[in-house]
């Protein structure tokens, strides 16, 4: 007669071997293990299945086992029939995973267009806002939030532009694998995750070290544009940026910089401000 899946059907007195097996290789539900282990499987691999095939992966750069400490943390939040459809449609036309095995070409990828990349685009209306308004440059927007990446799709298409690029995946990667030296003409970074609690500084993304690697890929004079309405991160931004030596400030006296025109109001930074927050623009050049 075969074991019941319940150990603590045996009596206290009875400790066979039997029931010691039975014991260690079952679950405190009564479910074998070998069954548990299979349905986690089970699971690992729908997690890893594209959610829209032919479109962007979980984890493009899995193959890397990267270790190092991240900025970013992936959100999959649901994504709407609109983005959903955007996705399918246009991923295979004007997106790409940051898998690491490849060096884009982003003269042929944006038909010889300059080219800013911009990391974190959130939903992507800031994004279309000045790809829209300065239609001779291209804009090769990063993110891991699949509903944002269909909605900026989606709106790219919708106002008829050809100069955006959506990257899924990890920008450390594609700057530090898959970009040429002094391929990028500006880098913007807009309302970066604060990481608020001192012992998570370390995973905010503007460091010594992210700076090091954006120079080698920016041409001189390439423009780095920040912007964060955290006050404490804003003050390491300006303090990082300004004792870089391959860095210049923009303005003149030091300090920060008035928004420019060209960066768009969102909607996330007129939430920050109805609450009093305070915005602060950086405007750095590579020297």
């Amino acid at each position: 007669m075969s074991e019941p899946l319940n150990p603590s059907a045996h009596p206290p007195a009875d400790r066979s071997a039997g029931a010691s097996s039975a014991a260690v290789h079952s679950s405190p539900a009564g479910i074998p293990d070998d069954l548990r282990a299979a349905s986690f499987e089970r699971q690992r691999r729908l997690r890893q299945e594209p959610r829209f095939p032919g479109g962007p992966a979980i984890d493009p750069a899995g193959s890397h086992h990267e270790r190092r400490i991240r900025s970013f943390q992936p959100r999959r939040s649901r994504v709407t029939p609109g983005q959903e459809d955007a996705l399918k449609r246009l991923w295979p036309l004007w997106g790409l995973d940051i898998d690491g095995r490849r060096v884009l070409d982003l003269p042929e990828l944006f038909d010889g267009l300059p080219v800013v990349l911009e990391i974190g685009f959130g939903m992507g209306e800031a994004t279309v806002q000045m790809a829209a308004g300065d239609p001779g440059t291209g804009i090769l927007a990063v993110d891991v939030h699949t509903p944002g990446q269909g909605n900026l799709l989606g709106l790219a298409d919708r106002e008829g532009l050809s100069n955006v690029r959506v990257a899924n995946g990890d920008a450390i990667i594609l700057l530090r694998e898959m970009l040429e030296p002094d391929s990028l003409d500006g880098l913007r970074v807009y309302f970066p995750d604060p990481w608020p609690k001192k012992r998570h500084h370390k995973r905010r993304l503007i460091q010594p070290e992210f700076l090091d690697l954006v120079a080698r890929r920016l041409k001189p004079g390439a423009l780095v544009h920040c912007a964060t309405d955290w006050e404490p991160y804003a003050e390491q931004m300006l303090e990082v940026l300004t004792a870089h030596p391959l860095f210049e400030n923009t303005v003149p006296e030091g300090g920060y910089a008035p928004r420019p025109a060209f960066r768009p109001l969102t909607r996330f930074e007129g939430q920050g401000l109805a609450k009093g927050h305070v915005v602060h623009d950086l405007l750095f050049t590579r020297r």
